[in-house]
């Protein structure tokens, strides 16, 4: 068999956890399970997911990501609007989830205080991977608040998600469709501030500083949130 054609053992692990997390969550009798299930050797196992079950649900919701962007890829969505594009790739990603169980279960796991942090990663990593797939380009302060937004939209329609037991997700939709509302809205006060004098005056020295703030650097960096593609 070919490199190109071994299996990776972190796949064959994730495959194998996964009809044990709706009983276990993402834990070490998971983990050990999957070790068992997959056949991959243990000291193997260990090498690749060093935090056991946690690392593997970190894999389970990259999974997603790529499913997500690989979807967005096949997506006719010239003719829509912005916000439209943006209701569609959080769909998609909601979407492209085959088990229900497993998200409910690590979102149970990352709102653990030690894991909290990875948590808000993956949430800010996903809603770059969107922002990326959909073209931006930002250089500025708005790279950051572009996230950072679309950060809190997509984990409250998450959220809503795990209890929408609706008709084809329609009650998640028509909430997701009214955070977009409340996004837009603020956009459109930010637009009024811009065009009123006074209140840019007045804001003249806080938009000074907001303007140099740039965008990270393009580069691979695992210390910090989100995608980096290479510089030119």
């Amino acid at each position: 068999m070919s490199q190109a054609e071994t299996p990776d053992p972190k796949d064959a692990l994730l495959e194998a956890a996964i009809p044990h997390v709706a009983f276990d969550g993402w834990t070490p009798p998971t983990f050990q399970a999957a070790v068992r299930d997959s056949g991959v050797a243990p000291a193997v196992a260990h090498a690749v997911c060093p935090r056991g079950a946690v690392d593997l649900a970190i894999a389970y919701h990259h999974r997603g990501d790529e499913k997500m962007v690989a979807a967005l890829k096949t997506e006719p969505m010239a003719d829509l609007r912005f916000r439209d594009k943006i209701k569609r790739a959080v769909q998609l990603r909601i979407e492209v989830i085959d088990n229900k169980e497993a998200v409910r279960r690590g979102t149970t796991l990352f709102a653990l205080p030690h894991l909290a942090p990875d948590g808000a990663k993956l949430i800010w990593g996903t809603c770059d991977r969107i922002w990326e797939a959909l073209g931006d380009t930002s250089e500025d302060i708005n790279w950051y608040t572009k996230r950072g937004t679309l950060s809190g939209v997509y984990s409250a329609t998450v959220l809503y998600w795990l209890g929408d037991d609706s008709l084809d997700n329609a009650a998640t939709w028509a909430f997701l469709d009214r955070r977009i509302d409340n996004v837009m809205q603020i956009e459109k006060v930010k637009a009024q501030v811009r065009k009123n004098p006074a209140l840019s005056a007045l804001l003249a020295g806080p938009t000074w500083l907001t303007g140099r703030v740039k965008a990270p650097a393009r580069f691979p960096r695992d210390d910090l949130p989100g995608s980096w593609r290479p510089g030119p």
